[in-house]
This record gives structure tokens, C-alpha cells and sequence, in this order.
């Protein structure tokens, strides 16, 4: 039997490597990074809803504080459709709640998807068949399916899956058994990893039945899921801080993955604009008026049309203008913005910026 997919989308991250143009009450999910007009929780959306046949199957769950801004970006979305949490607590407290919801008002055979919304990806047509295999796996097998992405170079920022034995074939795509998940690995481990040709880089997407994942939740994360299934999301603020990976996924023995490839980044920082941008015949990615000598390998990015950046002699750097703040970082640096934003917000006179 084939059923149809109640998509969830995570859409309450920060994404403060993307400071000072990603701030609390504008983070990473409500801007435009792509070039186009949508932002990246427009983009997410515009992508489910094919899937789904109209906006009252798809789900969001945000936190408090940019509940409104969610509203306003995505105003088609029933107001019953929209999980707030009252206090971030990742993402396996996440998944628990809209999953009890989901269960709650579709049954515990209903399929459901968790996707990020801070995602780009290439090609919605291959998207679209990945999820309709994906969705047939978790209807028909007690299994909990990751999307796992084809490597194309040995990354040390993503966590990677390693695939195990074959399950069988869905919609034309092979399905396996996950033997491990393994987080950022070194970049002699990553390059070991792509030579064996068995590990995908974890999406962080997830397909199952609402059934299958609280069963799980209750052997391997019972702390998450029992004071949800008992006092509500009122609980919210003492769950345990828990990604679903390291709560779950890294657990269960109903892992699947399904490796696929239809141009997939996960924007986790600056650096990603230039893997997205660049075009071979210019020497920088220029989203701002850039009067340069001599600079190359750069990011130049400002929100203000009538600022100018002017560069002599730099290379491989990040320089990102907004508002009343300017960003000067090495590109091998970026992951470090989050210390900086500790310092500003233990220093009363930079938290406007944050």
C-alpha cells in the first residue's frame, strides 16, 4: 500500500553562523540566500506542497519567540497547523510533540516527514520521487527512514550514515539497513569513508509512521516522551536538551536509509553561499557593491544597496554588512561566529545586535 505523507517542518533554529545577517528575530529560515525572492522556510514549503495536495497537511513547529514572524512568512498555513514551543529544546523533543499531534489527529499509521527548513536542493522532481519512495518504505516496514546524501567530496562538517544490508526496492530506489551513524569526522576518516562507497551524509530528514516513532521513543528516549504523552507541551522547559540523532536515531535498530542525490546543501554557514553562488568566471561571490583589487576567493555580501565594500589584497575571506554591523572573518573561521555572539551577549552593550 502506498500513503500519502504529512510533512513537519523544523523551523525553529537560530542558525547564528549566518550572524549578523541571521539575528533573533530574524533567523537563517526567514531569509533569502539563494538569489530568488523566497526565503529559505518559502523554499521548504513551496517544495512539500506538491507533495501534500494543499496547506492543510503540512505542519510547522517553531519556537515562541518567531511564531508571529513563521505566521507572516507563511500566512496560507492553518493557525492549528503551527507548534510553538515555548522553549527550544532541539530536536527530539521536537519530533516527539508533532508526532504525538499527528498521531493524535491522523492515527498511528499515518506517515509523517521532518525537514529542516534551512535547506537548498536543486532538483524538486528527483526530490519529489525520494519522497514517494521514502514514504512507501515507512508505510509498509517498521522503519524509521533517513535520506542519506551521495557524498561529493570528503566533508568534516556533516555527520555520515553507513549503509548495511539491502532491504529490498522503493519506487526504483534501494533502501538499507543503517549499520552506524557516525558525527563530524576528521578528514582522514571522511576520505576513508567515501573510498568504501557505503556512507551518504545525514540529511537530517526523516520519514515514519507516527506508530513506529513514539514506540521507539518510548524504549530509547522515554525522558522525552513520557512527560510530553503525560503533562503536554506545558513540559516544554524541563525536557532534556536532545538532538533526535543522538536521543534516537543512533539507537534504534529500525533505521533505514535511502542515499539519494538531487543537489542538497544544508546552509550551515557563510561558506555555503559560495557553494551555491560562484561561477567559475568570476573570482569572488559579490552580493553587494564591491569595488575590489586584488581580492579573490571571497564572500562579499551587505543588505544595503548604497553601501559600498571596498577590498585591496584580501583572499578566502567572509565580509558581510548589515545594518550597524560588519562581519570580517576567514572563510575556514566562520564556525566560530557562535563564540563571538557569547561574547556580545555577555557584554550589555552589544545585545541589540545579537
Amino acid at each position: 500500500m502506498t500513503k500519502s505523507l504529512f510533512p513537519v517542518i523544523l523551523a525553529g533554529g537560530k542558525g547564528e553562523r549566518f550572524w549578523p545577517l541571521s539575528r533573533q528575530n530574524r533567523p537563517k529560515q526567514f531569509l533569502t540566500l539563494d538569489g530568488t525572492s523566497r526565503s529559505l522556510l518559502q523554499a521548504t514549503a513551496d517544495r512539500l506542497l506538491p507533495l501534500t495536495g494543499s496547506w492543510d497537511n503540512l505542519w510547522v513547529i517553531t519556537s515562541a519567540p518567531i511564531a508571529q514572524g513563521v505566521q507572516e512568512q507563511l500566512p496560507e498555513l492553518p493557525s492549528s497547523h503551527l507548534l510553538i514551543e515555548s522553549q527550544g529544546r532541539d530536536t527530539a523533543a521536537a519530533v516527539a510533540w508533532a508526532s504525538l499531534e499527528l498521531k493524535q489527529r491522523y492515527g498511528e499509521d499515518a506517515v509523517i516527514g521532518f525537514f529542516p527548513a534551512d535547506h537548498w536542493i536543486a532538483n524538486q522532481k528527483v526530490f519529489a520521487h525520494t519522497l514517494s519512495a521514502a514514504t512507501q518504505l515507512a508505510a509498509n516496514t517498521a522503519a524509521i527512514v533517513t535520506l542519506g546524501i551521495k557524498p561529493s567530496f570528503p566533508s568534516t562538517g556533516y555527520g555520515y550514515i553507513e549503509q548495511g544490508e539491502e532491504l529490498g526496492s522503493f519506487n526504483d530506489m534501494p533502501a538499507y539497513h543503517v549499520n552506524r551513524f557516525t558525527e563530524k569526522p576528521d578528514r582522514q576518516t571522511a576520505e576513508k569513508f567515501l573510498s568504501t562507497g557505503r556512507f551518504s551524509w545525514n540529511s537530517g530528514m526523516f520519514i515514519f509512521r507516527a506508530g513506529v516513532i513514539l514506540k521507539e521513543l518510548h524504549i530509547h528516549a522515554p525522558e522525552i516522551i513520557e512527560p510530553l504523552e503525560k503533562h503536554g507541551p506545558d513540559i516544554y522547559p524541563q525536557l532534556p536538551k536532545k538532538s533526535i540523532d543522538f536521543a534516537l536515531m543512533e539507537k534504534t535498530t529500525l533505521a533505514y536509509v535511502l542515499p539519494v542525490e538531487f543537489g542538497w546543501d544544508d546552509l550551515g554557514d557563510w561558506n555555503a553561499i559560495e557553494r551555491l553562488m560562484k561561477k567559475d568566471e568570476t573570482p569572488n561571490v559579490e552580493m553587494a557593491t564591491h569595488v575590489g583589487l586584488d581580492t579573490q576567493g571571497s564572500i562579499v555580501y551587505a543588505t544595503n544597496s548604497d553601501d559600498v565594500i571596498v577590498t585591496i589584497g584580501l583572499e578566502d575571506v567572509v565580509i558581510v554588512r548589515d545594518r550597524n554591523v560588519t562581519l570580517i572573518a576567514k572563510k575556514d573561521r566562520t564556525q566560530e561566529i557562535k563564540q563571538i555572539l557569547k561574547t556580545l551577549h555577555n557584554d550589555p552593550r552589544f545585545t541589540n545586535l545579537l
